[in-house]
Order: structure tokens, then sequence, then C-alpha cells
């Protein structure tokens, strides 16, 4: 039976979990420093992004600094990552995104938060199933075998949700083994092009800073940005960690500097290997296959054969991350009871959130099956589409999130200098926040003509969250004060660590 509703902050529970807010556990204890950097570089997706991305973000902007963007988005969101990281020494949430926002910015705003992230990690995993199950068929056609899209997506889901629910440390392993070779290939790729300079000589030119100043280089940095999609999901497998406040922060400034140096020697590979003067007219023609058809003549057709078979894997790497991300965020939502009890279940062999792997898994077969009835184009409508959107979602909640930090140590710097609490998180929210801005405002012409504008109902889905957030908040305080009161502390939390604030007219808010 609810306790009658309160309207006093002073009325609510003690910080300590009641009896009645028993949930189950993660696996504890089954994740090192070099597990979580494989689960976040892999959500990242190196080959996907270098052979499919950064081709298209040259082709769409017709902008050459793609490699110089990437470096410096790197820098950006190492930034980002000292007030993150801070934060993570003492807040340890699978809960990510939402118990920061909870705890800096106050609980209300923490589910608002909330229901940003669950909307945009699964437009991020559901979305990777159009490109799966695109770039499967592909695959298959080299060998002679003619399937449409959806039959390997549909391969893909199952082995995905079949591994959602196993040990979190047998999935590490899987995503290591496919990364390590996805790395690999890069780097040859790498070598072979760098080692082939068109004209016989290594040019520089998409590497030059001066190039920041075009004044469209905004479109590439938010291209750039979307490709590190993934690496702060190094907080979500905190409470798996073997040490959270030492894994976390180690993994995530790995995690940044491994994706952005990959990303900038690969994409400034590509301008060698085809001249500066020639990377926008054959990113416009060649598309994807661009950097196959440059490393053919000097890698053989084996090596690019094994190529396109890891962007496959790559891609189904990246789905399996967001898959426990999402998961993730359920089963600490569920546990608070923000969603249904059910989703704080886990299965206890493995320790894998059940309820919420399951939910994942049916609205990911729901979607599919939507657009294979549809006819709808898999690589345009739901990988471009999904994607980008995910992406714009994740950015929103970085640049909150930065907001958050500086709110959560105004109150108590806990040890931490001016610039983990406020130099970098203020540098951040400024970054992040413009990004943000421009991301929205070109939004339409990131994924189609500006005519279509049936596309700007996906950044306003993020609106509509934000809305229904605020207003379940409200109903949760109004009603169910127990647990409102439970709100982003998780099972545990560390000694001394504060209740998530009220919010007030002191806090900002983004």
């Amino acid at each position: 039976m609810w306790p009658a509703p309160h309207t006093s902050e002073r009325h609510l529970p003690p910080a300590h979990p009641p009896s009645s807010f028993v949930a189950d556990r993660l696996a504890r204890r089954r994740l090192g420093v070099a597990s979580v950097v494989f689960f976040v570089v892999a959500a990242a997706a190196p080959l996907t992004v270098i052979a499919g991305a950064a081709v298209t973000a040259v082709a769409v902007t017709e902008i050459t600094a793609v490699p110089v963007g990437y470096l410096v988005v790197a820098i950006g969101l190492a930034v980002f990552a000292v007030g993150y990281v801070a934060m993570s020494r003492h807040v340890v949430n699978a809960g990510a995104f939402y118990s920061y926002v909870s705890h800096g910015l106050g609980r209300t705003f923490g589910v608002s938060a909330a229901a940003v992230a669950l909307v945009a990690y699964n437009a991020m995993q559901v979305g990777l199933y159009g490109a799966f199950g695109y770039v499967g068929s592909l695959v298959l056609g080299a060998f002679g075998v003619t399937v449409a899209w959806w039959p390997c997506a549909l391969v893909g889901w199952a082995i995905v949700a079949i591994l959602g629910l196993l040990d979190v440390s047998l999935n590490g392993r899987v995503l290591a083994t496919m990364l390590a070779a996805e790395v690999l290939i890069v780097l040859i790729y790498d070598a072979a092009m760098i080692t082939h300079p068109a004209g016989g000589a290594l040019r520089f030119d998409t590497l030059q800073p001066d190039q920041l100043l075009t004044p469209d280089i905004a479109a590439v940095m938010v291209v750039s940005v979307a490709g590190f999609v993934g690496f702060e999901a190094t907080v979500v497998f905190s409470e798996e960690a073997r040490d959270p406040r030492r894994t976390v922060a180690r993994a995530t400034y790995i995690a940044i500097a491994v994706i952005g140096l990959l990303y900038g020697l690969s994409a400034w590979a590509l301008s060698v290997a085809t001249g500066p003067e020639h990377l926008v007219a054959r990113a416009k023609s060649e598309g994807p296959d661009l950097m196959f058809n440059l490393v053919l003549p000097y890698v053989g057709q084996s090596l690019v054969d094994l190529g396109k078979l890891l962007f496959l894997t790559s891609l189904f790497a990246a789905l399996l991350v967001f898959h426990h991300t999402v998961a993730r965020y359920s089963y600490a939502l569920g546990r608070e009871r923000v969603l249904p009890a059910a989703f704080g279940r886990v299965v206890r062999r493995t320790g894998a959130p059940k309820v919420g792997s399951l939910a994942q898994s049916i609205l990911a077969l729901g979607v599919i099956g939507t657009y294979a009835v549809a006819g709808w184009h898999p690589m345009e409508n739901m990988f471009a589409l999904l994607t980008t959107t995910g992406g714009l979602g994740v950015l929103i909640l970085m640049a909150a999130t930065s907001v958050s930090v500086i709110g959560f140590f105004s109150r108590d710097p806990r040890g931490e200098s001016i610039w983990h609490r406020l130099i970098a998180p203020v540098a951040a929210s400024l970054f992040l926040g413009g990004l943000t801005i421009d991301t929205i405002i070109h939004f339409g012409s990131l994924l189609a003509p500006a005519s279509s504008q049936w596309v700007w109902g996906f950044p306003i889905a993020y609106g509509i969250a934000m809305l229904g957030g605020l207003v379940w908040a409200f109903i949760v305080r109004r009603w169910h004060a127990d647990i409102y009161a439970r709100i982003g502390l998780g099972v545990e939390e560390p000694p001394g660590s504060p209740k998530p604030p009220e919010p007030s007219r002191h806090h900002a808010v983004i």
C-alpha cells in the first residue's frame, strides 16, 4: 500500500534503502579496465565510422577537415571527461547520466534525463540493425547468396538477445576478439594508404588547424562527435567493475585517446591515398567502398574481403554494447521504481539485467519487423535516421551532465580540485551546448534534403521525452514519496554521498 503523499522534503525517508526496496544486484567485480575499454571502443565501431561515417561526412559537407575534426573533438571530450570522471569517484550507479543529473540538478531533472537516455540509446541500438542487415546481405551476395536485409538483421538480433542475458565478462571476451581484429585490419589499411600516397608524397593538408576556421566546420564537428558515442558508457558498467573509481577513470581516458587517434589517423590516411584535392569527389562517387578500393592493389582481395567481414562484426559489436547499455539503464530505473520493479531483476546465474534486456530485444524486433513489412530502406530510413537521432540525444545528455557536475560539487567540493569541479565542466558545457544547438539547427540537412520536414519529428521526440519525464517525476513525488527519495541513489552509495537535491532557482537547467 502506497503511503500518503508528502509535500515537504523534510518528510522524505532516510537515504538508506528501506527493506521494501530490496532489488537484484548486477554481477560484481567482473570487469577490469581492459574489458570496459573493449566495451566502449566497440560501441564506437571504429571500422564502421572510418569506412562509413568519415567518408560520408566528407561527401555530405564537402569539407576535407574531418581528420582534424576528430582530433579536436577528442580533446573536447577529454575535457568533458574531467568532470565526468571526477563525479564517478563519488557516484557509482549503472544509471550514469540519469544518476549524475539527479545528483547535480535534482531528482526531477534526473527522471527527465532518464527518459532522454532511453530514447537515445534505443534509437542508436535499433538503428544499427538496419546497417547490420544491409551489410550482411552484401557480404552474403559476394559469396553468391542472395538474401534480403531483414533476415540478416534477425540473425544478428537473435545472437544479441541471447548474449544480453549471459555473463557480462563473456560478452567482454567476445568484444575483445572482434575489436582486436577490427583495429588490426584498420591499421594495416592505414599503413597501406600512407605508404602509397597520391602523387608520391605525404601531404598533411587535412590536418592543418586553419581548416577549423571554415564557416561550415560545425557540421564536421557534429559528425565527428557522433563517431565517439559509446565512450561515455564506461559509467554504465561501473557497478560491474572490479574497482569502479579507478576503472571508470582509466577506461574513459583510454577510450577517448584510442578512438580519437585511430579516427584521426585513418581519416588522414584516406586523404593521403586519394590526394586532398580529390577526396571529396571520390567520397561522393565511391562512398563506403572508398577505403577498400584504395587498399585493394596493396593488400590483396583476401584482406579486403576480410575487412568487409569485419565491417559487419564491427556493427555487431556496437549492437551488443548498446543493448547492454539500454538494459542497464532500465535496470537502474527499475531498481529505484522509476520504471516498474520488474526491470530491477537480473538473471540469477549470470547477473545480467533480465527484463531490461528482454524488453530491448522485443522493441528491436518490432522495429525490424515494421521496416521489413513497410519496405523502408534499412540504411537511409533506419540506420542514418535513428543513429543520428540517438547521437543527438547523447549529446544533450553530455551537455546536461557537464552542468550537473558543476551543481554537484558546488555544494561540497569533496576534495576535488577547481579544475575537476568547475573549470573543465564549464568549458565542456559551453563546447557541448554549442554543438547541441548546432546539431538541432542543422538536423534536417544532416539526414535529408531540407524540404523533408518529417525528420524534425525525431528531435521533437526528445522534447516530448523530457516533458514526460518531468511530469512522471512530479507524479512520483506527489504520490510515492518513498520512491522519489530513492531516485539516483542506487542500491549502495559511497560513504558520505549526499542525496540528490531538489531543483531550485539556483540550479542551472539545460
